[in-house]
């Protein structure tokens, strides 16, 4: 097959429907929007979310809490035993980038808990969870935090 050659399948393309062009067209006149009310005018209809006049549920439903998505410090995270299976003796976020732990910085990397750590490791990411941080340094590791200003 050669790109001239290439084409649609047979069926999965509709020719508009051209309304307005004459009464022989059988969608002349009024063209299908029958006659008089409310949709039948232009700029007719209803805007979306719109119920009738009863109070729409975007309206009725009730608004909780506080959404700081904005704002929000966003972290890449990896689990410890993720850690363990890695043979590098100093991680960073930079090595767990390239190795395909995680597949993007956002604000930073953070460092959880799950699993179990045996071998002793330093660690460099920009938060810690408590128990992860308990771990690595039962392990005999080392903890080193990433502050901002040192980037």
């Amino acid at each position: 097959m050669k790109a001239h050659e290439l084409q649609p399948a047979f069926g999965s393309r509709k020719k508009p429907k051209r309304v307005g062009r004459g009464i022989g067209s059988g969608m002349g006149k009024t063209s299908t929007r029958g006659h008089k009310g409310q949709w039948a005018r232009s700029g007719g209809g209803v805007p979306a979310g719109f119920e009738g006049g009863q109070m729409p549920i975007h309206r009725r439903l009730p608004k909780r809490g506080f959404n700081n998505k904005r704002f929000a410090t966003r972290y890449a995270t990896v689990n410890l035993f993720r850690l363990q299976e890695m043979t590098e003796e100093a991680i960073t976020p930079e090595l767990l980038l390239q190795t395909g732990v995680i597949s993007k910085l956002y604000d930073g990397v953070k460092i959880l808990g799950h699993g179990e750590l045996t071998r002793k490791i330093t660690v460099k990411a920009h938060a810690f969870s408590k128990t992860a941080k308990e771990q690595i340094e039962a392990a005999g590791g080392s903890v080193e935090l990433i502050t901002k200003a040192a980037e």
